[in-house]
């Protein structure tokens, strides 16, 4: 018995035969498309009808990369971020060191020219700490006994007197501010050739002229210098300036105050003067001082 599909199931022409035909088709159409461009226009007919389709197709792909590339971006930005934040700190503290060691470079170079101009050996010293008394005026230097540092040696800076030294260890020494109430030095008024004593005012950073007369050839604006006369300090250091002279006091002495010329408040390098001070040539007498019109009556007197 012979079995022959139902007709709903025929398949007319076999598979052979209809792979045979469109492959002859396929080739045609090659041959007609490479030698005289006949399928140019439904190719690009084609293609714009399933333009919309492939956009729409690849909609998921780009809103993936689309998502993944700024959640990259924002994290990657963060980071730059961070990184700039931390380099400009970096470079502002370097530009401060850069500053103030420029600074600290200029001050040295004025300090090494005062220490030409002392004609004395000098020791260059920093500035450790302060004391610990809050009540005086003294700060603790690098340089002590084994320097050749020994007490009373003066302490200077480029810009004049900035005090003595009062105590020395083996590797650090103590200096006595010229502000510290202990403390007085020998000056002569540089426009008049006056002389007095200055003594520290403590906390205030002062100085005071005591048991001056009212008349004296004294005012505002005058520059105070070591005299020279108590073999401690060389003569002609800057001392100090006269900010204010009040006559009108209850007793017979002017009331003036000084601004000290040094810098010590502002910088961490110091001089330390050695030698021999007594060396040093005395600063010549002057005629306006108090001091020396009883030598001068004694030796008329003699006459």
């Amino acid at each position: 018995m012979e079995y022959s599909p139902p007709p709903l199931f025929k398949q007319g022409a076999s598979a052979r035969a209809k792979m045979l035909l469109f492959a002859l088709i396929a080739v045609g159409l090659l041959m007609a498309d490479s030698r005289f461009k006949a399928l140019a226009t439904i190719r690009q007919a084609v293609g714009v009808a399933l333009y919309p389709v492939q956009v729409i197709a690849m909609l998921p792909r780009d809103a993936f990369f689309a998502t993944t590339e700024y959640f990259s971006s924002l994290s990657t930005l963060k980071d730059e971020n961070r990184q700039m934040r931390e380099q400009q700190v970096l470079n502002s503290q370097l530009l401060q060191q850069s500053r103030q060691l420029q600074a600290e470079n200029a001050y040295l170079r004025k300090l090494l020219d005062a220490s030409e101009r002392t004609q004395l050996k000098t020791v260059m010293s920093e500035i450790l700490y302060d004391a610990r008394d809050p009540f005086s005026r003294k700060v603790i230097i690098d340089r002590g006994d084994s320097h050749g540092i020994k007490p009373g040696h003066p302490v200077i800076d480029d810009l004049g007197v900035v005090g003595q030294v009062t105590r020395v260890f083996p590797f650090t020494s103590e200096i006595t501010l010229l502000t510290d109430k202990e403390h007085a030095i020998p000056v002569q008024v540089l426009r008049s050739g006056v002389r007095s004593v200055a003594y520290g005012r403590g906390q205030t950073g002062e100085l005071e002229l005591r048991f001056m007369a009212s008349n004296a050839d004294i005012q505002p604006g005058d520059v105070l210098t070591t005299s020279g006369i108590d073999g401690v300090y060389p003569a002609g250091l800057a001392v100090a300036t006269v900010m204010t002279v009040d006559t009108k006091t209850s007793d017979a002495f002017a009331r003036i105050l000084c601004q000290p010329a040094a810098g010590v408040s502002s910088h961490r390098q110091l001089l330390v003067l050695l030698g021999d001070l007594a060396a040093m040539p005395a600063p010549p007498p002057s005629e306006n001082t108090g001091a020396d019109r009883p030598r001068r009556a004694r030796r008329e007197g003699a006459d």
